[in-house]
């Protein structure tokens, strides 16, 4: 197990957020740039933007309520939930073991195929990573966003739907520092299952930088949250983010790659 020594000390000062702490860095820096709400509010919504520039050990945010505030994590959670598929054998391996499609036709053609864990990151297939949740059972699940301290660690609601409509919140912040230690390799799982989900996730290049990242997306029932969770790398510079905004129409559910993009830019890391 990881013991975090170290005070992430995002905002403490002001006593908005809570305590967060990140493993083996040294003590962070900390921001609010409000001009990042500007990217929110010109596409007639509201959210929220964290950044974390690891060679800075500054952390930059767009504002001092909604970055501390646990939501449901949506697909995000696809990126544990494939870490615990690997680190307990549920997957061997990423590119062989195939996901037989169960012949229900759905309204996104994408998930009415087989897939591999790959391909199903990839189009963020949540029938594959319903019947993933249902081998990995409730008691590994549990153990294991116990040990990964994993927002609000709560699997309440369902082993194969706790994560969109259940009780398990996180919140950007722990978004990120789940993210860094994956990043990082140094989550109490083994270390092959972390280079593994890193490999497999999404990557999207813009100019001469690289964005690894996941999507998420609840339903109109769950507020029509929707999240963009990764890392950016350009050169040696890497910045960790978590993003999430309102969606009440498609062109802003479309919109989350561009404005995280544009919060990337504007903290120069891009």
């Amino acid at each position: 197990m990881i013991h975090r020594r170290h005070a992430l000390g995002l905002f403490a000062a002001a006593a908005i957020l809570p305590s967060r702490s990140f493993a083996n860095v040294s003590y962070q820096r900390s921001e609010f740039r409000e001009d990042l709400q500007k990217r929110f509010f010109d596409l007639g919504t509201e959210g929220t933007f964290v950044g974390y520039k690891i060679d800075d050990y500054l952390i930059i945010a767009s504002d001092k309520v909604r970055s501390g505030e646990g939501r449901l994590p949506a697909s995000t959670f696809k990126i544990p939930n494939a870490l615990i598929a690997l680190d307990t054998g549920v997957v061997q391996d990423p590119d062989k073991d195939v996901f037989k499609w169960d012949g229900v036709t759905r309204s996104i053609e994408a998930w009415n195929k087989d897939h591999t864990l790959r391909s199903a990151i990839a189009v963020s297939a949540f029938p594959v990573f319903q019947e993933i949740a249902r081998r990995i059972g409730e008691e590994r699940m549990k153990k294991y966003l116990d040990a990964i301290d994993y927002g609000n660690r709560d699997i309440g609601g369902g082993i194969d739907q706790f994560w969109v409509t259940g009780n398990l919140r996180i919140d950007p912040v722990q978004q990120i520092d789940f993210l860094d230690r994956l990043r990082r390799g140094v989550l109490p799982v083994g270390k092959r299952s972390q280079q593994r989900v890193c490999d497999i996730l999404p990557v999207t290049k813009v100019g001469d930088a690289v964005i690894r990242a996941k999507t998420g997306l609840t339903d109109k029932e769950h507020g029509s949250l929707g999240w963009l969770v990764g890392w950016s790398e350009k050169g040696n510079e890497i910045t960790v983010f978590a993003m999430n905004m309102d969606c009440k129409t498609q062109a802003q559910i479309d919109a989350r790659m561009s404005v995280t993009q544009q919060c990337l830019t504007d903290i120069v890391a891009l």
